[in-house]
């Protein structure tokens, strides 16, 4: 299929690394490696934390929308509208006026409904949400938690769920060099939920100041200097600095690790959990938002309690000093992810969904 790409909250394209503009990627690769031809539709971004902004957006969205018409009656239109991560914050302005009016076949991938949103000022970002959602051809899920607040609020929306992804390739190219007591954090630096599991993690790892760890931090941020505020109590020979870096660089760092540690408050799901897995390491997280999504308890890691402390300090401290029980957990993480979690299975899934929901299109 010819595929029109679009994703209100960040570009593929755009210039600041994320979660999001990873997954963005991946799916874009997932479709072309199934035959697809894939183009980003428009670099549109509708998202905005201030709902009194809509209007704005609308005009703007309107613009866009003439010019794609423009082009689509020009040189063809495409046969579907793939939408990645809607959400009352950034809906899609775009895609559903263009189906409607040219025919063209529309689905979305990690859309997320909250009906408590609607009452915080949000109502009419989510009636279009809601609109969009219904039109969709099918509306891919990555979590059940996304699905399940679909499924009681837009009760007709068509669901499918695919797993969380990544590709392993720059992960599964290296062996496991595990360096004892070396723990790896890798997460950007900015205020809300990144700096609370910071804050959570620098207080976990001062109960364990009798173990001999060292701590590697991958990442950067506007949030930098509060990150290096968290853990100043520490000797600076304990924590590595290594600033931003590329997947190859990441995955050097992540295999010669022995632990990742990261609580994941709010999370979606992080890819930078599979990312550590694939790279045979087990992940000690909090049992919280999406963590459970990308994390088995007791198979590839361990999850405590959100917010318990003693409970995560009592996980790292297990895994560090058993290594029996370290080294299964290793084996098994690298396994689920290559076997179960990679870009070559996702295609072939989401492929598959594509197809069984747009039959008519082939």
């Amino acid at each position: 299929m010819k595929i029109a790409f679009h994703a209100p909250l960040k570009s593929p394209n755009h210039p600041v690394p994320s979660g999001d503009r990873l997954m963005a990627r991946l799916l874009i690769a997932a479709l072309r490696k199934s035959g697809h031809e894939v183009e980003i539709a428009s670099e549109f971004r509708s998202f905005s934390a201030d709902p009194a902004a809509l209007p704005r957006l609308q005009k703007e969205a309107g613009l866009e929308i003439d010019r794609i018409d423009a082009a689509w009656r020009e040189v063809g239109r495409p046969d579907l509208w793939f939408c990645y991560h809607p959400y009352y914050k950034s809906p899609d302005l775009i895609g559903p006026a263009l189906c409607k009016a040219h025919g063209v076949a529309y689905a979305t991938a990690e859309a997320s409904y909250s009906e408590r949103r609607n009452g915080q000022g949000w109502r009419d970002h989510q009636a279009l949400l809601g609109a969009a959602l219904r039109l969709a051809a099918v509306n891919i899920g990555f979590t059940r938690r996304d699905l399940d607040g679909i499924s009681q609020s837009v009760t007709d929306a068509r669901l499918e769920h695919l797993p969380p992804f990544i590709d392993t390739a720059a992960f599964s190219s290296l062996l496991p060099s595990p360096e004892p007591f070396r723990l790896v954090t890798v997460a950007m630096m900015r205020a809300g939920d990144k700096l609370n599991s910071y804050t959570a993690l620098a207080a976990t790892l001062k109960n364990l100041a009798d173990l001999p760890w060292t701590l590697s931090i991958v990442g950067d941020g506007p949030a930098r200097s509060e990150v290096e505020a968290l853990f100043a109590g520490f000797r600076s020979d304990r924590i590595v600095w290594h600033g931003q870096l590329a997947t190859d660089e990441i995955a050097g760092v992540l295999a010669a690790g022995a632990l990742y540690l990261w609580p994941g408050h709010g999370e979606a799901y992080g890819l930078a959990y599979l990312e550590a897995q694939a790279a045979g390491l087990p992940v000690v997280a909090e049992r919280i938002a999406g963590v459970p999504e990308v994390v088995i308890h007791g198979r590839t890691g361990i999850l405590t309690a959100p917010g318990d402390v003693a409970a995560y300090s009592a996980a790292i401290r297990h895994l560090l000093l058993d290594n029996v029980d370290r080294n299964t957990m290793a084996k098994a993480a690298r396994h689920f992810v290559l076997d179960e979690r990679s870009l070559n299975g996702a295609s072939s899934r989401l492929d598959t969904i594509l197809k069984t929901h747009l039959e008519h299109l082939r």
